[in-house]
């Protein structure tokens, strides 16, 4: 286009529309313009972008494990779930025994995150994330204990804003142990809108070590800090202010980070929260006219009221590894335990694995299970290879832990009784009383699907917006105008490709969409019409779209979706197609293109424009046909895959950690065993309508060797599903409860013997 017909349309016809979209489009806040710009976008973009191209993932190297991590992983990880007996954490010491605590901090736990020139471990984001999900597998307490020094905490602010003397001097400290950090953030005034946060400094002359000191007077009080009864030093976020100007001209300066040591006069720390039973150390903290000289503010002087930025950086990506390692974790070990004990628990002589009512939730562990370590994987490797993606973190910290609630759920569902009484041979309560926490932290899980997933990734993500809104904040409105032209007709031109693009592969349902098979080829179809959503929701309805939680909440859904598939197909690669892992990839294929076409439908029908709603469903949904998700055929093989020792099963459940010797768990792996040892005898019992071992032994059916083996695996189911008992006094308060209660239910040979009385 000729210079002139430029001229001519930036003036004619950009202009009234750059006045027009400077009230139409969504206002950024400062809080807001912060979040946004913290770190970085990835694969996301590309699926955002409506035409996702899939050699791209497919050529990001998978998350792997150096030989140093792998030993560590072997070694001191695996030592310390040894040393804790999970019961004893939650009932009896309520903390981790001091052995543990001694233990983490001479194997530099606390300091995975920190390079080895700082004395810390210096670990990838993929081994970080495994150290996190074999704890978890074991213990919660243990694992939060390590994640947060590890995720949102002092260390990586001091590692990436910090002066070089707050890191010479801080960072060998944190990662041996000598200082125990906690973040305070959270206060009963401003819980998700730290806008809203009362906790003050206020930029004055006092006195510190003797001398006068320019610094900050704080006031606080914040709740929920994790680690901080027993923390040595708080990352302390408040408002700054300089009423007197010794800092420069400007009064309210804004969210600043601090480091706090806690022996600091008029600092209170030491009291407890006790969330949901667990006994991660968690608890408030106080301030009363604390002073410190001013460069214990991260960064120095340099990094007053940067606060906010430092905060959203480090989330970005911190909240994409700790919680979604839980998260695998939990779903994995649900799938494992459940599939084994669905397997080895029999009612009117069948297996209850082999009921369709609990082969649906068996399905959806094994299904949940896959799905999460895929997306944690692939998030790792983004993060391995420097990538800080803030979309793909919010999805991975609000997805993982809905589908770990999900899992948990179906788990107690099955179990019934055995999951629900507590005691050392119950190996579901903890985390089944850990996921609301799970839920609530880093951002509680409604704030982030309804505001945070959308609201980031629709300007993060989009090829132009982003450009475009820059562009109506310049004060120079001539060069605003300039770079919006440019911006506005690349969006133009975009949509319109959006538009053909939704339109061809909605209408061959798919199968014209591009991609190296048929999954690929749905999720470009489903990508494409995310695209060509979001761009008529922000050309309707604008800035108001922020207003309209639930619509945004659906986009968001269907770009987590996308993610979450995405990293379902790259695991199923990376693994090298294993026949029957195909079983899992077409269940979570199914699953997740229902609920894709659920959001579809229900952004179509409650947009407030109903003419441009009957163009959406034109464009995107022209048959109408509902998706119905894995057929019952699928999800019975999908859930026989948890309930048969297979390799599928094992590489489903790696990595956790799983006690041989003590625990509700070793009892139904050792029964799962031996129960599948002794199938084959069984089976030929039920062709010779031998309805018991007993009756075959009376029959002298059996050999010694198979009674043996019948006799060992009744006997091992038999402890398996038992649950513990206690005598009334070890329930009252200072009572001491045995670690192996013993049972008063009567044993297997008690009942047979009254069963033939």
């Amino acid at each position: 286009m000729s210079e002139h017909h430029v001229t001519f349309r930036r003036r004619w016809i950009t202009a009234p529309i750059f006045r027009w979209a400077a009230h139409a489009l969504p206002n950024m806040s400062e809080t807001e313009r912060v979040a946004i710009e913290a770190g970085d976008v990835w694969w996301d973009r590309d699926l955002f972008s409506g035409n996702p191209e899939w050699s791209s993932l497919l050529s990001v190297p998978p998350a792997h494990l150096s030989a140093e991590e792998q030993a560590f992983l072997d070694g001191p990880v695996n030592d310390l779930c040894r040393m804790i007996d999970d019961w004893q954490v939650q009932f009896e010491l309520f903390d981790l025994p001091p052995e543990a605590w001694t233990f983490i901090k001479q194997n530099r736990f606390f300091g995975m995150i920190i390079p080895k020139e700082f004395g810390g471990l210096g670990f990838s984001a993929y081994a970080h994330s495994e150290v996190i999900r074999k704890l978890s597998s074991h213990s919660v307490t243990a694992a939060v204990t390590v994640m947060v020094p590890n995720s949102l905490g002092p260390g990586e602010l001091i590692l990436h804003f910090g002066t070089a003397a707050q890191r010479q001097y801080y960072l060998p400290r944190l990662a041996d142990g000598r200082e125990i950090p906690c973040f305070g953030l959270t206060s009963p005034e401003a819980g998700s809108d730290a806008a809203s946060m009362i906790d003050r400094g206020v930029v004055c002359w006092g006195e510190y070590d003797g001398k006068r000191t320019l610094g900050i007077r704080l006031n606080w009080s914040k709740r929920y800090i994790t680690l901080c009864p027993v923390a040595t030093l708080i990352g302390l976020a408040f408002e700054l202010y300089d009423p007197e100007h010794l800092l420069g001209a400007k009064e309210d300066i804004g969210i600043t980070v601090a480091l706090v040591p806690t022996d600091t006069p008029g600092v209170t720390t030491g009291r407890r929260h006790y969330p949901a039973h667990q006994v991660f150390q968690n608890g408030p903290t106080q301030g009363v006219d604390v002073f410190l000289p001013l460069d214990h503010v991260i960064g120095g002087k340099d990094q007053v009221g940067q606060g906010w930025k430092l905060l959203m950086t480090a989330l970005a990506a911190g909240r994409g590894i700790s919680l979604p390692s839980l998260s695998a974790a939990g779903a994995a070990l649900c799938a494992r335990t459940t599939g084994a004990y669905a397997r080895i628990r029999e009612q009117f002589h069948v297996p209850i694995a082999r009921f369709e009512g609990v082969e649906v939730p068996l399905a959806r562990i094994a299904g949940a299970a896959y799905l999460i370590d895929a997306a944690r994987r692939l998030t790792c490797a983004g993060l391995d290879q420097g990538h800080r993606p803030a979309v793909i973190a919010a999805i991975m910290k609000a997805h993982a832990t809905e589908r770990l609630r999900q899992a948990v759920n179906d788990a107690m569902d099955i179990h019934g009784g055995k999951g629900v009484i507590d005691g050392p041979l119950n190996y579901l309560g903890a985390l089944y009383r850990a996921v609301p926490v799970a839920i609530t932290v880093e951002g509680a899980n409604i704030l982030t699907r309804n505001l945070m997933i959308f609201g980031q990734g629709a300007i993060r993500c989009h090829p132009h917006l982003l450009d475009e809104m820059r562009a109506l904040a310049d004060p120079d409105r001539a060069r605003g105008l300039d770079a919006f032209d440019k911006a506005f007709w690349a969006h133009v031109g975009h949509t319109i490709r959006t538009a053909a693009r939704a339109t061809w592969r909605s209408w061959t349902r798919g199968r014209a969409a591009p991609g190296p098979g048929r999954h690929y080829r749905q999720l470009s179809r489903y990508a494409a019409a995310l695209a060509f959503l979001a761009d008529m929701a922000l050309l309707v309805l604008g800035g108001a779209l922020k207003r309209k939680e639930m619509l945004s909440a659906r986009l968001g859904d269907m770009l987590s979706e996308l993610y979450l598939l995405s990293a379902v197909l790259k695991r199923f690669e990376d693994e090298g197609r294993a026949p029957t892992d195909a079983i899992l990839v077409d269940y979570c294929m199914a699953a997740g293109l229902k609920t894709l076409e659920i959001s579809v439908d229900e952004i179509i029908a409650n947009f407030p424009s109903r003419p441009m709603a009957w163009l959406m469903r034109a464009v995107v949904r022209p048959d109408r046909r509902r998706r119905l998700g894995p057929s019952d055929d699928l999800t019975r093989r999908c859930a026989e895959l948890a309930t048969e020792p297979t390799a599928t099963r094992d590489r489903l459940t790696a990595g956790l950690y799983l006690d041989a010797e003590r625990g509700g768990a070793a009892l139904v792996e050792r029964a799962f065993a031996l129960t599948h040892q002794a199938e084959p005898i069984r089976r030929w019992l039920r062709d010779a309508k031998i309805h018991t071992w007993r009756d075959a032994v009376a029959k002298g059916s059996l050999n010694e060797a198979e009674i043996a083996t019948l006799k060992a695996a009744d006997d091992a189911v038999h402890r398996a599903i038992m649950v513990d008992d206690f005598a009334p006094a070890e329930l009252k308060p200072g009572r001491t409860v045995q670690k192996e209660p013993k049972s008063s239910q009567p044993t297997r040979d008690q009942r047979q013997a009254v069963r033939s009385t």
